[in-house]
């Protein structure tokens, strides 16, 4: 059997609206989907790396005993081919301290130490410009982009070391 004409008709325009609210749809949602798929991606190279959390106690000249606190650091690795512009982010501890990344380029598979003492800022260290220690034997380091997003999450000193 065969449908009337306007059955027919009728059929073929709802078809073809229902194919125009998909097509224009679709795309959008898609879209969307890409963009927030980019934006984790850009970041997803970035990992908190190595942590040297005690500054070292060494004496100078008349037996003066003395931290030194560019012993302490907090490695931020790009394991990604691609570099990042680190500029707005930041480096926090449990307590609150916390390091605002300046324009800093971090290249391809390479990393960055942010030490807690003073010195001049380079492409592989810098320096939080710190006179007291900042990381504890027991501690959480956390990484956030420029909008305040966290990056990555690593603690050591409990039981065992974990990673966010």
């Amino acid at each position: 059997m065969s449908a009337s004409l306007p059955t027919r008709r009728l059929l073929a325009a709802v078809l073809a609206a229902g194919s125009l609210v998909g097509a224009t749809a679709l795309p959008a949602a898609a879209h969307d989907d890409d963009r927030r798929d980019r934006r984790a991606a850009r970041h997803s190279a970035l990992a908190i790396g190595d942590v040297q959390h005690e500054s070292r106690t060494r004496t100078r000249g008349g037996g003066r005993a003395v931290n030194d606190l560019n012993r302490e650091w907090v490695e931020v690795r790009n394991n990604g081919r691609q570099a990042v512009e680190l500029r707005g982010f930041t480096l926090t501890d449990r307590e609150g301290n916390r390091y605002r990344f300046d324009r800093l380029r971090l290249d391809g598979r390479s990393s960055v130490r942010v030490h807690t003492g003073h010195g001049r800022d380079t492409r592989t260290d810098v320096y939080q410009d710190s006179r007291r220690q900042i990381w504890d034997e027991r501690d959480t380091a956390t990484l956030r982009d420029a909008r305040g997003n966290i990056v990555d999450t690593q603690s050591w000193g409990g039981r065992e070391n974990h990673r966010r």
